[in-house]
């Protein structure tokens, strides 16, 4: 069983042409909440497109954040012991080296979203890996408009963005009407309020205007929006969007 899924592994990762669609395997271990490892070599798989809270995994100081164990517990009781089908549908390989897949039981269920449904976990998705996020976003809102799970802690509630300031260099899910919309040297700006310098901002980066072909972030102004990712400080707390999934159209 190890030398032939390390085997299969190669192959999928290995030369160009070669790209299997799938592989399946043992999972031996749960890490965290999004984070296991294969029998049989020791692969690690992150779940791509998902967010479990995180354990300290021996990082001094780190604390872990609320539900981490009991997320963690949602995901051995899916996976630990058992075969698990691993799909890609982007980037295969993070820059940790454990490879980004999509998990599908023996009985067909797809793991993330049974993370998703049952509120453990909160969709977290990259430019080069945004396979299945539409689908994400469904059933984290389901999750979060029944309070299940994470959805029922303050901790992980979306906030405004007048609390923006206060979560700076944490991941967060902001919501809010825009105020302004702008392009700027290539770069398009989404403010949330009166002084682009403190307020809340949404940023898209150079380069992207293909990949936001559909979404039109200029079109924005005056829109309710849920935006999601890592705030930072750059005149005033601000998010980097650098691709659609990240924001949310709501209805007014």
């Amino acid at each position: 069983m190890g030398r032939a899924l390390c085997l299969v592994i190669a192959l999928i990762l290995g030369p160009a042409g070669v790209r299997a669609a799938e592989i399946v395997a043992r999972v031996a271990s749960v890490v965290d909440g999004d984070t296991v490892v294969l029998d049989g070599g020791g692969e690690q798989v992150r779940l791509v497109g998902i967010q479990a809270p995180k354990l300290p995994l021996g990082r001094a100081g780190f604390r872990a954040w609320p539900l981490a164990e009991e997320s963690k517990k949602a995901l051995q009781d899916l996976v630990l012991g058992k075969r698990v089908t691993l799909t890609f549908g982007g980037r295969r390989r993070d820059r940790h080296g454990r490879l980004l897949a999509h998990l599908r039981g023996e009985d067909g269920t797809w793991i993330q979203g049974a993370m998703l449904a049952r509120g453990m976990a909160r969709v977290y998705s990259f430019p080069d890996n945004r396979s299945r996020v539409a689908d994400m976003l469904k059933m984290e809102t389901r999750a979060r408009t029944q309070g299940r799970g994470i959805w029922g802690l303050d901790y992980y509630a979306v906030i405004g963005p007048e609390n923006a300031a206060r979560a700076i260099g944490t991941f967060q899910v902001v919501e809010g009407r825009v105020v302004d919309a702008a392009k700027v040297k290539g770069r398009t700006y989404l403010n949330f309020g009166p002084d682009w310098r403190t307020d809340f901002t949404v940023t898209i980066p150079p380069g992207t205007a293909k990949i936001f072909r559909d979404l039109a972030p200029l079109t924005l102004k005056g829109r309710r929006i849920r935006v999601r990712g890592w705030l930072k400080s750059y005149n005033g707390p601000s998010i980097e969007a650098t691709h659609p999934e990240q924001i949310e159209v709501l209805a007014d």
